[in-house]
């Protein structure tokens, strides 16, 4: 059983710069560790995490000059969130831009960034407003280990 003080939030604020990705990776995996993830959930929440901060770096602030914005929770006891913010540009439609293959991003780009936020998380949530920037929340329920240490 999970105690309430593991309920509270963080915040992160970090340069919109490819350096710091990696950084992104691991703040979300240390918040995460606190719910005791399988390795498997873990991979799957660093893997979300570092979509989404990709996407502002790349999307956001093609200029390479801005702030992502990075939160967590735990929500309900068993469920970690993250919401990553930008102050970007913003996506035109992002029902378009949530489908797999489609990018803004240049040929180097595959388009799949949501498309794999949404098969690694169990919500994805995306909200975007042209020249205000973009919001992204995350959510993943973490199963409760069984006895033995085994999920």
């Amino acid at each position: 059983m999970r105690n309430k003080a593991s309920e509270g939030r963080i915040k992160l604020e970090l340069p919109a710069s490819s350096i710091n990705e990696g950084f992104a990776r691991v703040f979300a995996a240390a918040f995460a560790a606190r719910l005791d993830p399988t390795i498997e959930e873990m991979a799957d929440i660093k893997t979300a995490v570092s979509e989404a901060v990709t996407n502002a770096i790349v999307h956001a602030y093609p200029n390479g000059a801005g702030v992502i914005y990075i939160s967590a929770r735990i929500i309900n006891g068993d469920t970690v969130e993250f919401v990553i913010r930008d102050k970007g540009e913003g996506i035109l439609n992002v029902k378009q831009a949530m489908e797999p293959m489609y990018t803004t991003g240049g040929e180097d780009r595959s388009g799949m960034g949501f498309t794999i936020m949404q098969s690694f998380m169990d919500k994805v949530s995306v909200t975007s407003h042209l020249g205000k920037g973009t919001r992204v929340r995350l959510c993943k329920r973490i199963s409760p280990r069984a006895a033995g240490g085994k999920k």
